[in-house]
């Protein structure tokens, strides 16, 4: 296993974190629990492989992923950094902050967490939740105190609003999303790491999309890699400015496998390599912007046809691979807590669209393309 300089705090995590958010869970009485004689036997491998990072949070698993944890690292908590959150979202007293502190403190059978994070950081909730209850002030007194060891946030707003929060001043490390699919913090994360902070990244084989591409990316690249899944992670592994890939292993096979990647991480991708799969990537984005840069100057439609949307889907099912995915989205569309609109079979064909495209993109006749495509 790889071990990297954890930002400005003195620690070193290894290259392949563990996250727990899925752990194998099993049906018994009607009612989901997690297997945990698997989830156990994970944490321990991933242990075993050398890795010393794990992360969960309050609400994972239906909230039974901290208690797993916990028992899964008895007897070598001091050997492992423990990483959880602080769920802020909805919270009105200032007291909420140390009620669920000591509440995952008993769950994870820990004194200290290594790193806490607040939990899905955004400027609406770090402006008025985070800072209007006092939270900071909270976790500043958490840590004179020793319950936790460093101040963290993971993030899933815009680029530009994980700037302003490094900038605050209060943070140490960071959780956010980034894999081959989604690089847009890479500019923010090499910012982040001037500014001293440890960078641990989620979702690098994109919560399980890569893997389910069918288009083959190590052979289109023409890089030796035994999956996509691997070539995922090897680039994600080569940003030097990503400390450690948060993985959410479900089998002690899939730790293994990762281990193997880790074991590398400082030699993941050569240059010759890296300039051959970012040639693809910008291959593959041109692909997809002649048939849609997403600009959504066609939009109002008149019958509420989502049409960027739509051909956002149609660029994952047919630049990128990933059928399915593509296909239960555009499925979602209109349903509650789904993308808002209407699916292409509401087009009526009137050509308003058209008149706005400044791609000239023929927009009825990619609709009519998409209801082939997704039903």
């Amino acid at each position: 296993m790889q071990y990297r300089e954890f930002g400005n705090t003195k620690v070193k995590i290894s290259a392949l974190g563990l996250g727990t958010m899925r752990l194998p869970m099993i049906t018994k009485d009607d009612k989901k629990i997690i297997d945990e004689e698997n989830a156990i036997a994970i944490v321990r491998k991933a242990y075993e492989k050398g890795v010393n990072y794990f992360d969960t949070a309050y609400f994972y698993l239906d909230g039974l992923s901290e208690g797993l944890l916990g028992r899964a690292l008895k007897g070598i908590r001091d050997k492992v950094y423990v990483s959880t959150k602080f769920p802020y979202w909805g919270k009105t007293e200032k007291s909420d902050y140390r009620r669920i502190l000591e509440d995952q403190l008993k769950k994870l059978d820990t004194d200290y967490i290594d790193f806490y994070h607040f939990h899905g950081i955004s400027k609406t909730g770090y402006e008025d939740t985070i800072l209007k209850n006092g939270y900071i002030e909270e976790a500043v007194k958490a840590k004179n105190e020793g319950l936790i060891r460093h101040i963290s946030f993971s993030f899933h707003d815009k680029p530009e609003v994980l700037k302003e929060m490094v900038d605050t001043g209060y943070f140490e490390t960071l959780l956010c999303q980034y894999n081959f699919l989604d690089r847009s913090n890479e500019e923010a994360m090499a910012y982040a790491k001037s500014k001293g902070l440890g960078i641990v990244v989620m979702g690098p084989v994109a919560g399980g999309r890569i893997a389910g591409m069918t288009i083959d990316v190590t052979q289109k690249s023409g890089i030796d890699a035994k999956s996509n899944s691997e070539l995922a992670l090897r680039f994600v592994l080569a940003n030097p400015n990503v400390d450690c890939a948060l993985s959410g292993m479900g089998s002690v096979q899939m730790v293994e496998e990762n281990a193997v990647v880790a074991a590398r991480a400082d030699e993941a991708l050569s240059q010759k390599e890296k300039v051959a799969l970012e040639k693809l990537l910008a291959d593959m984005k041109r692909l997809s912007e002649l048939y849609c840069t997403g600009c959504d100057y066609c939009k109002p439609c008149p019958h509420g046809v989502n049409i960027s949307y739509i051909f956002s889907m149609m660029n994952n099912y047919r630049v990128y691979g990933l059928k399915d995915y593509a296909i239960n989205n555009y499925n979602r569309i209109g349903m509650e807590n789904g993308p808002e609109g209407e699916k292409a079979d509401k087009c009526v064909e009137c050509g308003i669209c058209e008149t706005k495209c400044p791609q000239k993109i023929e927009i009825i006749k990619q609709l009519k393309e998409c209801r082939e495509v997704f039903g």
